[in-house]
């Protein structure tokens, strides 16, 4: 009769081969799901920091999420795999996060005589996020402002001209409101565009920074300070760390900023 067991059963079983986890490609659209929070979403971009590599994930929803890239965390199909990032193949034309043509081996050109101004540090960091390569291009500046107030005086010291233009960025430029009247008659020589935004933050998508919508901060409360405390965002300081981290081209930011902003840039390089 055939021995079923082998020759000698105490001699030990054989060990099993650990299975590999495969490394997948992220490629844009991969649909994949985060295994620790069951998220599941398509693969819409990259982030990364100190901290290391994320992948952006969209579920069906619009929610987008950031996720550490590291080893097995992610299931495809119902199996762990490990996610790597896409090596970079030129396709055409390289884009800038603006949308626009990069300009291959750029070297910024003098400054110009004209100027972009914007009311605070956030504003020109989100600015530079998008714009950045373009301003380089066409040598403009932009100055953060810390607020309106004085602007009609800043605009009489800076003294605008067809060849030195200036261009403003405001918050919350709605009819009716106090920055409406503040910028009201500056000069042929000044454009002012703006947005509808309490603050630029919110000019960036909600779904890009993972939530679903902006929370309502009552009148009178610090905005920045109510949005990190009804988002569990710790400091104003954290939260723009958020906030910035999630941008990473134009498609994360609300159309009324993106004209508001790409007007100021045709406006102060018309004197070309």
């Amino acid at each position: 009769m055939a021995d079923m067991y082998g020759s000698d059963v105490l001699s030990g079983t054989a060990r099993r081969r650990r299975p590999e986890i495969p490394v997948v490609e992220a490629s844009r659209d991969l649909v994949i799901e985060d295994s620790e929070s069951g998220f599941c979403g398509a693969v819409v971009g990259f982030d990364r920091s100190r901290d290391g590599e994320f992948v952006k994930l969209e579920d069906r929803h619009g929610r987008v999420r950031l996720f550490a890239m590291t080893p097995a965390a992610f299931l495809l199909e119902g199996r762990p795999v490990t996610l790597r990032r896409p090596a970079a193949t030129p396709r055409g034309p390289a884009v800038t996060a603006s949308g626009s043509r990069k300009v291959e081996g750029l070297r910024a050109r003098t400054a110009r005589a004209g100027r972009i101004w914007v009311e605070g540090i956030h504003d020109a960091a989100l600015v530079e996020r998008i714009w950045g390569h373009d301003l380089r291009v066409e040598g403009i500046v932009v100055e953060p402002l810390h607020g309106i107030d004085d602007l009609p005086a800043l605009v009489r010291e800076f003294g605008p001209t067809p060849h030195a233009r200036l261009g403003v960025l405001v918050d919350h430029l709605v009819e009716g409101s106090k920055e409406s009247a503040i910028v009201a008659g500056l000069g042929g020589d000044v454009l002012v565009t703006g947005h509808p935004y309490v603050d630029i933050w919110q000019a960036v998508k909600p779904s890009a920074v993972g939530i679903r919508e902006w929370p309502v901060v009552p009148r009178g409360e610090d905005w920045k300070t109510g949005i990190c405390d009804r988002l569990g965002w710790g400091e104003p300081a954290d939260g723009f760390r958020r906030v910035l981290a999630a941008v990473g081209s134009y498609r994360d930011i609300e159309p009324a900023l993106l004209g508001a902003v790409e007007r100021l840039v045709d406006f102060v390089t018309e004197t070309d």
